[in-house]
């Protein structure tokens, strides 16, 4: 670790430096907010399938017949299990499988709250004019590496900032950004931990479309496909490994309309 590891309060104010109008901060930090919030209840349903299958006796149904797991993987965090908090009835996440580890959810939620924040690089229209704001189409697809550059420029850790760098899509290889002729680097975009995995999953549940909407994993799984069956499939896969979170719930909290 060579960098900063910024508080919630830094991710705001770096959000606040790159904007480059209010009306851009709103769009963008405000999905971000969203973003924290549901890989924050996805993480509490992982921890609380962890810590379940450390005290439920093996064979238990809840688990599907699965073993616990180990007495030496349990004692190993089980300072970290007493701490891990149980899924609040609000959080509202159905189904998802044992991780194979705690997650950091203090990680998972800042980078979450700084995974798009190269997303002010590509915007068409910035609303500094006071006009609507709307994104640079084709430069799109860059927004995750110019957001890994930018955090890095601004000192933080390689750890956070690879959160901006590896969340697009369902997690671009080498061999898709050749295929698909994306105006990337060749390299791998895809998560390198689970922290990083969960945030690119929440961040499918919600886009930035002006005006934004949240997106069922139904009507992601639609959108995934049209990249192909492997992608609808990597997908729906990645749906069963972390449970589903009640989207309707949070478009009614947060006002945006739901595509399902």
């Amino acid at each position: 670790m060579t960098g900063i590891i910024p508080t919630l309060a830094q991710a705001d104010e770096l959000h606040r430096t790159i904007a480059p109008s209010q009306a851009a901060y709103d769009l963008i930090h405000t999905h971000c907010v969203i973003i924290a919030t549901i890989t924050r209840q996805l993480v509490h349903r992982q921890n609380a399938l962890f810590v379940r299958r450390c005290t439920l006796p093996a064979g238990a149904a809840e688990l599907g017949g699965r073993q616990p797991a180990s007495s030496a993987d349990c004692l190993a965090t089980s300072s970290l299990s007493l701490a891990a908090p149980a899924v609040p009835p609000t959080d509202g996440v159905s189904g998802g499988k044992v991780p194979p580890y705690l997650l950091d959810e203090k990680l998972a939620v800042l980078g979450a709250m700084l995974h798009d924040i190269g997303t002010y690089k590509v915007l068409k229209d910035d609303g500094s004019d006071g006009g609507a704001l709307s994104f640079d189409g084709p430069r799109y697809i860059l927004h995750g590496l110019l957001g890994y550059e930018y955090l890095l420029e601004q000192g933080v850790d390689e750890s956070v900032a690879q959160f901006a760098r590896n969340h697009t899509g369902v997690g671009l290889t080498s061999e898709q950004v050749k295929a698909q002729h994306l105006p990337l680097p060749d390299g791998d975009y895809v998560p390198m931990t689970l922290e990083q995995e969960v945030v690119m999953v929440a961040d499918k549940y919600h886009s930035k479309s002006i005006p934004p909407k949240f997106l069922t994993a139904e009507a992601y799984a639609a959108k995934a496909g049209r990249y192909g069956e492997a992608n609808k499939r990597q997908w729906l896969d990645l749906v069963a490994k972390y449970g589903t979170p009640d989207i309707p719930a949070l478009a009614k909290r947060f006002e945006m309309r739901l595509v399902q």
